[in-house]
Formats: C-alpha cells, sequence, structure tokens
C-alpha cells in the first residue's frame, strides 16, 4: 500500500484528516486557496504544494475536503491535465446527482473516483463513533480502502458514486430537525424555571429508545407507512400541546407548527379517500 497521499482543502475537516494521516505514518502533501491554512499542518509534517497541479502530481491518490462539488472544478479545472491516471476521492458534501456528476466529469479527463461522505461526532473525526460513506467503482475502493482507513472507519456502499450522498444527506436530514427541536425542547423546560442538566438524562433516555422506534418505522415504510385516522387525530392533539406549553413561556413553536401541519394534512387526505393516507405517503410525493 502507498503510504503517501495528497489532501486538497484545509478547513477545519481538511486539518483534521491531515492529522490522522501523519499520525499514520503517511507522507502527505497539501494544498489550500489561503495558502496561510497550510502552515499549522505544515509545522506537524506536511509537504506544502504551491500549486494544485503539484499536489496531484506528488501522489496517485487525492483526498478532496472542500465546501461542495463546485469548489472541485474550480480547483481541479486549472489543473485538468494533471489528472490522468489519478484518484480523487472527493469527501465534500453535496447532492447525490451532484457527486454523480462529479464521477462523469473526473471519468472524462482520465481519472478514477469515489465519493464520500463524512459522519464525524464535533469538528474532527478522531470521535470513535465517526465513519465514512464510500461509493463508486468497487475495484477503486479495494485498492484504496487501507489507505483511506486511517481517516476513520469505512462504509462502502456499492458501485453508484451517488449513494454516498444518499445516505449522507439521509442522515442531515434527521439530524437538523432533531437538534432543532431539542433546543426548543431546552428552551420550554429552561423558561419553565427548570435546570437544563435536569433534563438531559430524560432526553438522552428518550433518545436511547428511538433505535427501537426506527426499525418499527423502517419495517411500515415497506408497507406505506404509520398510522390510522384515530392516531393522526391524537397526533394533531399532542402536537398543539407541545406548541402551547411552549408558546406559553415565549418559545418559538415553529418547528412543531410544521409537525403539526405535515399531521393536519395526513388528516385532511385521508377523511377525503376514505381511508389512511399516512404522512410518509405526502412527504414522499405519492400524489396524495
Amino acid at each position: 500500500m502507498s503510504r503517501s497521499v495528497s489532501l486538497i482543502g484545509l478547513g477545519p475537516m481538511g486539518r483534521a484528516m491531515v492529522k490522522q494521516f501523519l499520525a499514520a505514518g503517511f507522507e502527505v502533501t497539501v494544498w489550500n486557496r489561503s495558502p496561510e491554512k497550510a502552515d499549522a499542518v505544515v509545522e506537524l509534517g506536511a509537504k506544502r504544494a504551491a500549486t494544485v497541479a503539484e499536489a496531484l502530481d506528488a501522489n496517485e491518490v487525492t483526498v478532496l475536503s472542500l465546501t461542495h462539488y463546485a469548489a472541485m472544478y474550480d480547483v481541479l479545472g486549472p489543473a485538468a491535465d494533471h489528472l490522468r491516471d489519478k484518484v480523487i476521492v472527493n469527501l465534500s458534501s453535496d447532492s447525490p446527482e451532484q457527486a454523480r456528476r462529479g464521477a462523469a466529469w473526473i471519468g472524462e479527463r482520465g481519472a478514477r473516483f469515489l465519493s464520500g461522505g463524512v459522519i464525524s461526532d464535533g469538528d474532527t473525526i478522531t470521535s470513535p463513533t465517526s465513519y465514512i460513506f464510500y461509493s463508486g467503482p468497487p475495484e477503486v475502493f479495494d485498492a484504496h480502502a487501507d489507505l483511506l482507513r486511517p481517516l476513520c472507519p469505512p462504509e462502502y456502499l456499492g458501485a453508484d458514486p451517488g449513494l454516498s450522498q444518499v445516505f449522507y444527506q439521509g442522515l442531515l436530514i434527521l439530524m437538523h430537525p432533531l437538534l432543532l427541536a431539542y433546543e426548543q425542547a431546552m428552551a420550554t423546560v429552561e423558561r419553565s424555571g427548570q435546570p437544563i442538566d435536569r433534563f438531559l438524562p430524560y432526553a438522552q433516555r428518550f433518545l436511547d429508545s428511538l433505535g427501537t422506534s426506527f426499525a418499527v418505522f423502517a419495517e411500515l415504510a415497506k408497507t406505506g407507512g404509520w398510522g390510522d385516522i384515530s392516531t393522526m387525530k391524537m397526533m394533531d392533539a399532542s402536537t398543539q400541546h407541545a406548541i402551547e406549553a411552549s408558546e406559553d413561556v415565549g418559545v418559538d413553536a415553529a418547528l412543531v407548527r410544521t409537525a403539526q401541519g405535515y399531521w393536519r394534512r395526513a388528516l385532511a387526505a385521508s377523511e377525503e379517500a376514505g381511508q389512511p393516507i399516512p404522512t410518509l405517503r405526502l412527504i414522499r410525493g405519492d400524489g396524495v
């Protein structure tokens, strides 16, 4: 296995990746649009490339840690004639379709491509709960999995280069409303005169229980979703109570109002159809 790699993009995640490679004994060549961002990792032993072309020429494999795929074209485009026979591993976040287009763009320039999504707890990848989704040609992943392993455990999903972003963005879709809901819950508890620390263990216990609930909902999703009309009425009432609990103490309840809107839409659609129309069907856009 090659013990050297190039890395382009030295934001917080990119710098964390360089440190992981260096700790594993790799020779790492780095480049960043703002050259001063390379200073800290160069002090740790990384080699600074003066240009993108120099970074590409230094190694067979180049890892990208950029804001989005548009940045890949901006960075690699001027050095496209240095891509032939290289392997580009793009760990930037974007949509699945952008990952597929990026894979085609790299392939047209004679290089091989893997896309990835970094599931990281915090600003670095050093947490034991971190891992990276990869997708792209299996022979490319198999050839370079050991080189990429020092970053954190790999989860290979399949040949479609968009798959890593399907799963990565799926988790972000789950994360964003969950974090905001937790903030609303904490604000409601605090504005009600109770310390957040007293609420914390109950929130953690509830989160642990969601693993079982997720499995149940996944099974129900296979047959169209969850909820009959009486359940929808109960959920409408439940969200109303949560809204009132927040608004009574001056806390913004817009997130739960959005949830209530889905229950009410599902209830109205179900009553019109004379049969349950689960919220999943609304969210999937089944033409209800």
